[in-house]
């Protein structure tokens, strides 16, 4: 029985020929959209004239990446290239074997979902690579797939992923970066492409409304399944937030304010937050009113009393702004630099702040509960040029891991800049009382 196949429409064909002439093929969007599909096609005719022999396939996992390159529902490597293509193993890896017009092709087939992925693809040099759901795999293997494509004689890598919170690794690291470089004229071989179920001309238009009647057009799920958007895709915390939760500067500056706090969460070796609370006459509303956010890197690493006095310094401009007794809540696991910011207060003479621990033992779940209710009801306000901190509470998710598990727990995977949360929680929840 033949089986009826779908045609492209003009957006895909477009990206499969474009691909051609670009060293970096990017398909991002909703599902079931075609995405692979379109990767496939412009892969199989890149390996068909290549210079080079050999050439890497990936996914998050081995079993991954063999479904959704090999196979792929019948558009995969095997069924493209039928009849001259066979499974082997190459150098103790899974491979195919293809006859093409250049001569012989091998594609190794690897996973990259964990850290140490990245060991198993060392040793050769790729041609091309494919990597499939490229988000989910592990930032050092992606890397590392990079790095192994530098001496290819047409060097050509081929992506596909579903969109993720839109400060991802993937994105923050890599995409932006490729994006940003295309503006200023500086990558012209990169390649973007974004397609939606809307695209996918095997569905029907009566089947496509049936479906989409199936969704709540307003949820973040719609907006990342279907719409393909880069927002959290599961589980949003901070429902209530959005654009009318911004606090602009004539606004923050006509407000009455009837106490202060700082919330200061010191991260080690991750990002040190510190975030200036001010509440409205009768604790009517909350505002995040300006913040401190450090992130450490290899070449900027902070000591303890480096941030000690970059938090004072900080500090240190508001003094004469709001000149009224500030309590200081810090992590009440950071004894030591509690205590070196109580002195270098001192040392300073700015006597109205004082430093005290955060007490963390109604949990952080009360914490998040509290921010939420404020959110929702409108009494929460964050100012407009908190970058950090509006991105913090845009895509923050719960953990889904912990969900199955029958727990909430606030994922903490890098994604997004979680301290920003932290430090504000810590200024705005010993005040709980007065905003309940």
């Amino acid at each position: 029985m033949r089986i009826p196949y779908a045609p492209l429409n003009e957006k895909q064909a477009r990206y499969i020929r474009e691909c051609a002439a670009c060293w970096l093929n990017v398909a991002e969007g909703g599902k079931r959209a075609g995405k692979n599909i379109m990767n496939l096609l412009a892969w199989a005719g890149c390996l068909e004239n290549h210079p080079d022999t050999i050439h890497l396939a990936a996914g998050v996992s081995l079993g991954s990446a063999k479904m959704n390159i090999l196979d792929s529902n019948g558009f995969g490597l095997q069924y493209l290239f039928d009849g001259r293509c066979r499974m082997g193993r190459y150098m103790s890896k899974e491979a195919l074997y293809i006859r093409t017009a250049s001569g012989e092709k091998i594609v190794i087939f690897a996973g990259g979902g964990r850290s140490c992925d990245a060991a198993l693809i060392k040793g050769n040099s790729y041609g091309s690579a494919y990597i499939t759901e490229v988000n989910e795999c592990h930032r050092s293997f992606v890397q590392e797939v990079l790095d192994r494509t530098l001496a290819s004689r047409d060097r050509k890598l081929f992506m596909d992923l579903n969109p993720k919170p839109p400060r991802h690794w993937f994105y923050a690291e890599f995409l932006d970066r490729q994006e940003q470089t295309q503006k200023e004229g500086k990558n012209p071989g990169f390649h973007y492409g974004h397609f939606t179920i809307a695209d996918n001309m095997s569905i029907s238009d009566d089947q496509l409304r049936a479906v989409l009647k199936t969704y709540d057009r307003q949820s973040v799920w719609y907006k990342a399944d279907i719409l393909g958007r880069r927002a959290a895709a599961s589980g949003r915390i901070y429902a209530g937030f959005s654009e009318s939760c911004l606090l602009s500067p004539a606004e923050r500056e006509r407000a009455e304010y009837c106490a202060l706090s700082i919330g200061v969460d010191v991260g080690g070796t991750d990002a040190t937050a510190a975030t200036l609370c001010a509440f409205t006459r009768g604790f009517r509303e909350a505002h995040l009113i300006d913040g401190l956010y450090h992130r450490q890197g290899i070449n900027d690493k902070m000591s303890e009393d480096k941030y000690v006095r970059l938090i004072a310094d900080w500090i240190g401009r508001w003094a004469g702004v709001y000149p009224m007794n500030v309590d200081i809540y810090v992590d009440s696991a950071a004894k030591l630099f509690r205590a070196g910011l109580r002195d270098e207060l001192m040392r300073r003479g700015i006597r109205q702040f004082s430093v005290k621990g955060f007490d963390k033992g109604d949990g952080i779940n009360e914490r998040i509960s509290l921010n939420a209710a404020l959110l929702s009801a409108g009494r929460f306000r964050i100012a407009g040029h908190m970058k950090q901190w509006i991105r913090a509470y845009q895509d923050a998710v719960w953990s889904q891991a912990a969900y199955e598990k029958g727990e909430w727990e606030r994922l903490d995977d890098g994604s997004y800049p979680v301290d920003c949360l932290d430090s504000a929680e810590y200024g705005f929840y010993p005040f709980k009382r007065f905003l309940q």
